[in-house]
C-alpha cells in the first residue's frame, strides 16, 4: 500500500462518523502487532519518540531528523496508516515547514503541530504557555505550505484548554481551521460541556488527546464529532516493564527456561512476517521461478 493509499484510509475514518482509538507504536514491531490486531491507525508520539531514541523523559530533546527516521522505520514495516505528534515542529514556522516535508518523506499519514511554547523557554519550568495566536496560525499556514500530497492530513493541536480555558481554546481551534488545516487536536478537555462547545465551534473534525475519565465513552465521542482521541502510552510502558523484569531475573540468577511470559515462537514469525522473508528467499535466492 502506498503512502496516498495510507493516507486517504485515514482521511476516510475522518470523513466517518465514529470514534476510534489508535494504537500507540513506537518501532516496526509493535507498529505490525497494532496492524495484525485491526488498529485503524497507529500512532507515534513525540514522549514516545523521546523514550525510544534517547530513553529520555518528554522535554523536547528528539531532533526532526531522528523523529523522522523512527517514523519511517515505522511506516516501512507495513500499511498502517499513523499519526505522530510533531510538537511545535521543532521551531518556528519555517521549521514546521521542512518538518512536514521530512515527515511526509517518511510516508506518515497525518501529524499534528502544536501551539504550546517549547521547549520551555528560560525561567519558564513548571507551568506551560502558548505562543501567540497569530504564531500559532503562521505555523499552520507554513504546514500546509510544505505539504506536496494533498492527502496528508495536517491538524492544528492546542493545549489552550488547560492553559488559558476552553474559550481560548476554542478562538484557536477556529483560527487554526479557518487557516486551512484538516483537523483539530484539543488536550486538557475533561468535561462534556467544553467538548461539546468547542465541536460546535468548529466544522471540521476534531481528535482529542488523553481521555477524562467524564468523555471516556466512544460512542459519546462519536456523536459529539471526535473522530480520534488517544489512550495514552501503554504498550511502551508495559514493554519497559517486561524487559526490565525479564533483565532482572536473569541478573538475579533465574535460569531463562524458568523465565515466563516471553513471545511464542508463532508469535515472533508473525511479527516478523517470517513466511514472507522465506518466500523472497526461495524466489531471489534459491532459484526460484
Amino acid at each position: 500500500m502506498s503512502a496516498t493509499e495510507r493516507r486517504e484510509r485515514f482521511r476516510a475514518i475522518l470523513a466517518g462518523d465514529a470514534c476510534v482509538y489508535p494504537g500507540s507504536v513506537y518501532d516496526p514491531m509493535s507498529a505490525r502487532i497494532a496492524e495484525d490486531l485491526s488498529f485503524e491507525v497507529g500512532l507515534f508520539a513525540g514522549s514516545v519518540a523521546s523514550l525510544t531514541v534517547l530513553g529520555a523523559p518528554d522535554i523536547i530533546l528528539v531532533t526532526l531528523s531522528e523523529f523522522a527516521d523512527q517514523a519511517r522505520r515505522i511506516c516501512r514495516a507495513g500499511n498502517l496508516p499513523l499519526l505522530v505528534d510533531a510538537d511545535h515542529g521543532y521551531g518556528n514556522a519555517l521549521n514546521v515547514m521542512r518538518t512536514v516535508q521530512e515527515l511526509e518523506n517518511a510516508g506518515i499519514a497525518a501529524l499534528t503541530i502544536e501551539d504550546t511554547a517549547l521547549p520551555p523557554p528560560y525561567g519558564r519550568t513548571a507551568k506551560p504557555s502558548l505562543i501567540p495566536i497569530e504564531e500559532g496560525v503562521g505555523k499552520m499556514r507554513a504546514a500546509l505550505a510544505g505539504r506536496q500530497d494533498k492527502s496528508l492530513v495536517i491538524a492544528g493541536r492546542t493545549s489552550a484548554a488547560a492553559i488559558a480555558g476552553i474559550d481560548e481554546a476554542i478562538a484557536r481551534c477556529r483560527a487554526y481551521e479557518e487557516a486551512g488545516v484538516d483537523a483539530v487536536f484539543a488536550t486538557g478537555i475533561s468535561r462534556r460541556e467544553d467538548l461539546e462547545a468547542l465541536c460546535a465551534a468548529v466544522r471540521i473534525p476534531v481528535m482529542l488527546g488523553a481521555i477524562a475519565k467524564a468523555l471516556d465513552d466512544k460512542a459519546y465521542l462519536g456523536r459529539t464529532g471526535v473522530r480520534i482521541a488517544l489512550q495514552g502510552h501503554l504498550p511502551i510502558m508495559a514493554a519497559v516493564r517486561a524487559t526490565y523484569e525479564t533483565l532482572k531475573a536473569l541478573r538475579d540468577g533465574t535460569p531463562p527456561a524458568a523465565i515466563e511470559g516471553g513471545a511464542s515462537e508463532a508469535l515472533m514469525k508473525q511479527v516478523t512476517r517470517d513466511d514472507l522473508y522465506k518466500q523472497w528467499t526461495s524466489a531471489f535466492l534459491g532459484g526460484g521461478a
